[in-house]
Parts: C-alpha cells; sequence; structure tokens
C-alpha cells in the first residue's frame, strides 16, 4: 500500500479522533463521539495491519477475538457503580499495552530485528525507554487505584511522612537508567531494572493518595496512558498511535487541571503523590451528638408540597444505590406540579470525573437542568428545599470553615444556605476523606436514613397521594 495512502486513511483518522472528543464533552453528543472515535481507531487499526508485514493473522485474529469478548462482558456486567474502577484498570491495561509493545520490539533489538524503521540509535532507546517508565508507572499505579475505589484496600492514604522524598528517589533513579540505557542499550539487567523501579513508583505515587481525591487520580493516570502511547508511537514510527496519544494525554492533563482546581489540589502534589495532607479535624461525637433530626419520607413530601422551587445534589450514594431513574420520577411529579427543579453537579461527585454527569443522563435527566457548581451556588440562598443524595465531601462546610481540615479550601456546593436541606443517607458515615460534616447537625438540615432509591421512590409516592 502507498505510504501516502496509508498517511492520508491515518489523517482521516486523526480527524475522526478529534471530532469524536469533541462529542464527549456533551452529553447530547457524547454516545456518537464515543462512535466517532471507535471507527476512527477501527480503521487505523486495519491499515495498520495491511501496511505492514504481517507473518501471521492468526493470532492477532485470536487476540482481537478475546479483547472482543472481554470488553463486550465488560460493558454488560460492570454496573456503573463501578464504572471508576473500570475506567482505573482500562488505563492500567493502556500502559500496560504499551510497555508490552515497547518491551517487545526492545528485546527483538537485541537481535537486530526490533524498533521498527527509522527508530535506532539515542532517540529510539530515549522513547522506549521512555514508554516502558511512563507505562509500567502507569499499569501499577491504576491497579491500586482500582483496588482502592473497589475497597479491596483502604481508601485512607497508606505511607508514611517521608514518601514523597522515596518517590523522588525513585524517579531520579528511573531517570539515571533511563540514561545508562542510552549508553548501554544491550544491557537487559538495566531494562528490567528500570520496569523494576517504575513498577515501585507507581506503586509509591498512589498509595499516599485518598479515596476522595480519586478523580484526579484516574484523570492523571488517563493522561499517563496516552503519553505512553505516544512515546511508543515514536518507537513504532506510527504517526495515528502518536496523534491519538497526544490527544489522550493533552485532554487527561487538562482534565486533571480542571479537577484540581475543583478541589482545591495543587498539580504538583499530584504529580508527586502527596495530597490529602492535613491537620487536626472535629470529632464526629463532638459534631452529632444531640444535634441530629431525622425525618421520614412522607414528612419530606409535605414539605415538597409547598417547595416552589428544589435542588438535587447527587453523590456516590445515588450511585450505590441505583436512584438516577427514582430522581428523575421525582423531578417529574415535583414539575407537575409547578415545582422549578434543577440538579447541583460537583466536578468530582462520585469516583470519577463526570460521574454524575452519565448516570443521570442514563435516566434522560435533560442536560440543562444539570447546573455547574459555580452557576448553581448562588441560587442556594433561593432555595425552598435542596436534597442531597449520599454527597458528603463536596457538601461539607468544614472545606470553607476548618483550617484544620484536609479539604479545606475545596470549592463546594453551598447546600447549607438553602432553606431546608434534606439528606439522603444509610448512616452518618464519613466519605472518602474521612470527615465527619456539620451540614447533618444544621438546625435545616433533615435526616432520612435509608437506601436512596428507596427513600426517593416513598417520597415521590407520598407527594402523589397528597394530591
Amino acid at each position: 500500500m502507498s505510504t501516502y495512502i496509508v498517511d492520508l486513511i491515518y489523517l482521516f483518522s486523526a480527524v475522526l479522533f478529534i471530532l469524536g472528543i469533541k462529542g464527549l464533552t456533551r452529553p447530547k453528543t457524547a454516545v456518537r463521539g464515543n462512535l466517532t472515535s471507535a471507527v476512527g481507531m477501527l480503521i487505523a487499526v486495519l491499515v495498520t495491519l495491511l501496511d505492514r508485514s504481517i507473518i501471521s493473522y492468526e493470532m492477532i485474529a485470536l487476540g482481537m477475538a478475546i479483547g472482543a469478548i472481554v470488553g463486550a462482558v465488560m460493558a454488560i456486567k460492570v454496573q456503573m457503580t463501578a464504572m471508576p474502577q473500570m475506567v482505573a484498570l482500562l488505563n492500567g491495561f493502556g500502559g500496560g499495552a504499551s510497555l508490552g509493545v515497547v518491551a517487545s520490539q526492545y528485546l527483538l533489538a537485541l537481535e537486530g530485528t526490533g524498533f521498527g524503521p527509522g527508530a535506532v540509535g539515542v532517540i529510539g532507546v530515549l522513547f522506549a525507554m521512555a514508554t516502558v517508565l511512563i507505562g509500567t508507572v502507569t499499569l501499577t499505579g491504576s491497579f491500586v487505584a482500582f483496588a482502592k475505589l473497589q475497597e479491596l484496600i483502604s481508601g485512607k492514604p497508606i505511607g508514611f511522612a517521608g514518601m514523597k522524598f522515596l518517590n523522588a528517589g525513585l524517579f531520579v533513579a528511573a531517570v539515571v537508567l533511563v540514561l545508562m540505557l542510552i549508553g548501554q542499550p544491550a544491557n537487559t539487567a538495566l531494562f528490567w531494572g528500570l520496569v523494576a523501579v517504575a513498577a515501585v513508583l507507581g506503586l509509591t505515587l498512589v498509595l499516599p493518595i485518598g479515596g476522595a481525591d480519586m478523580p484526579v487520580v484516574i484523570a492523571l493516570l488517563n493522561s499517563y496512558s496516552g503519553v505512553a502511547a505516544a512515546a511508543a508511537g515514536f518507537v513504532m514510527q506510527n504517526t495515528v498511535l502518536i496523534v491519538a496519544g497526544s490527544l489522550v494525554g493533552a485532554s487527561g492533563l487538562i482534565l486533571t487541571k480542571i479537577m484540581c482546581v475543583a478541589m482545591n489540589r495543587s498539580l504538583t502534589n499530584v504529580l508527586f503523590g502527596v495530597m490529602g495532607e492535613g491537620g487536626e479535624t472535629m470529632d464526629a461525637d463532638e459534631v452529632y451528638e444531640g444535634k441530629i433530626t431525622s425525618a421520614q419520607p412522607d414528612e419530606i413530601a409535605m414539605m415538597l408540597e409547598t417547595a416552589k422551587r428544589v435542588v438535587i445534589v447527587p453523590g456516590y450514594g445515588l450511585a450505590m444505590s441505583q436512584a438516577q431513574h427514582a430522581v428523575r420520577e421525582l423531578m417529574d411529579v415535583l414539575e407537575a406540579r409547578g415545582t422549578e427543579v434543577e440538579f447541583a453537579i460537583h466536578p468530582v461527585a462520585g469516583r470519577m470525573p463526570g460521574h454524575m454527569n452519565v448516570l443521570l443522563a442514563e435516566a434522560e435527566v435533560p442536560y440543562d437542568k444539570l447546573i455547574e457548581m459555580e452557576r448553581i451556588n448562588p441560587t442556594f440562598e433561593d432555595t425552598d428545599v435542596a436534597i442531597v443524595i449520599g454527597a458528603n465531601d463536596v457538601t461539607n462546610p468544614m472545606a470553607r470553615e476548618d483550617k484544620g481540615s484536609p479539604i479545606y479550601g475545596m470549592p463546594i456546593l453551598h447546600v447549607d444556605k438553602a432553606r431546608n436541606v434534606v439528606v439522603v443517607k444509610r448512616s452518618l458515615s464519613p466519605g472518602f476523606a474521612g470527615l465527619p460534616n456539620p451540614l447533618f447537625a444544621m438546625d435545616n438540615t433533615y435526616m432520612v436514613f435509608g437506601d436512596g432509591k428507596k427513600a426517593i421512590i416513598d417520597m415521590t409516592a407520598a407527594l402523589d397521594q397528597a394530591d
């Protein structure tokens, strides 16, 4: 196949990638955007297979079949509540794939057959080892993120006071190994040493990060996987891999920056795994004892009967109870009574960026009802009832008032300024940040204890009966 034709098709694939990413920026066009990007990648893969000298298509077909089956099963079986864990795993697999491709090329290069046409010498080795470093960090770091989200290990920061110095030492050691490999590319001991150091670095970078900061970590690891793919593209001399990896790397880094701003975190701290540090905080008993007002769904329904404006604040509790369809039904009933209903979306509510948007879009909540934090916060003072479903850290006033809190300075939803606040929660247990929430003990707050979905369904039923 002509080189010019291949490059032209790669360019077409790159355009589809860009259009796909653009489509993903809005819920209304997200499905189309995802399909557009997938078609672009399919075209790129097919052209690569036709253009390169393939010895055997059987193994490639087998790998594609296994991957397709595993992917389809995951897409069907994995619940929306586990989507953050799935994204973390996919980030890791992306980094691992780049690592595997370049490692195989490195070993073939020792036999004089690897590193693709033109990718030889210092530049080829440099990009190869950069891929190994970033890909391995992404792989092991993503597995730690998955384990924290899946609660296989504690979601609290794990480490010790000087862990950032360990990370710095590991990073320096990795850079030194890369430089040594440039001078001694045939030294396999150095290569496997780099893999080992990078694997440990991936672990120690993510372990000190608390579960509340996982949305930032997922976005950052997504960026790492893109950078690893782009570097692998240079090694393989594959244009479309360079373009796709660069797009993922850049968009992931932009998303990471947005998440950092939303959580009042430093990008430097994210990169070196020193998030979640803070001073002493209030004791839960001190915050809650004798100050909690509980209520039943029918009592809340009576409150909603006269409400002119209601704001629903979704959180991870909504995802866990699969209450997105229930809140859509509550919205419909309220709007039929003439009540204005909107949804307050915090950028890091849930366990991954856009988690709440995805869930509510699944329930066909109109996009114009999903209001960003900056726009919704000034309206809470004019809100009759704010209904919080499992959103803990993103509504915690300690972020405004307690300078000793690990979340101090993090932008939050100002639900406490509403005339009445209804918090639907199974218990008074803390969120991922491990902090008590003074909102629960405020005079204008009513706690509805129980499953989020059932509580919302009961409120809707009681409201219907009031007619």
